[in-house]
């Protein structure tokens, strides 16, 4: 076993002879762990990094910006910002379909 394997679960040990762990809400319930089969495997760490951040994925970003965009433009009385938004909408949808196509690319 590795040195600071070692250490760490030494000081885990002593910690739980302490009782630092006694009032954890989840002692004692299964620990709900995330399917990650479907991610590659060296993108993994990251993903859940970003997940635990609240951090969400480009295209999810962008398509929740298209949401936002949509809304404006129905609330909008102005033709010529009305015509600006729906171009923004055409390129955020063209870079979701460019970022469908590369994960699509990545899985063949």
């Amino acid at each position: 076993m590795n040195p600071l394997d070692l250490v760490a679960e030494r000081k885990l040990q002593e910690a739980i002879e302490a009782g630092a762990f006694d009032d954890n809400p989840l002692l004692g319930k299964p620990l709900e762990l995330e399917d990650l089969s479907k991610i590659p495997e060296d993108l993994r760490s990251s993903y859940s990094l970003l997940k635990n951040a609240g951090v969400l994925p480009e295209e999810l970003e962008l398509r929740k910006e298209g949401v936002r965009l949509v809304d404006l433009i129905d609330a909008c009385r102005d033709d010529a910002e009305r015509r600006s938004l729906e171009e923004r909408v055409e390129d955020i949808r063209l870079r979701i379909d460019l970022l469908a196509e590369r994960r699509r690319a990545r899985l063949s």
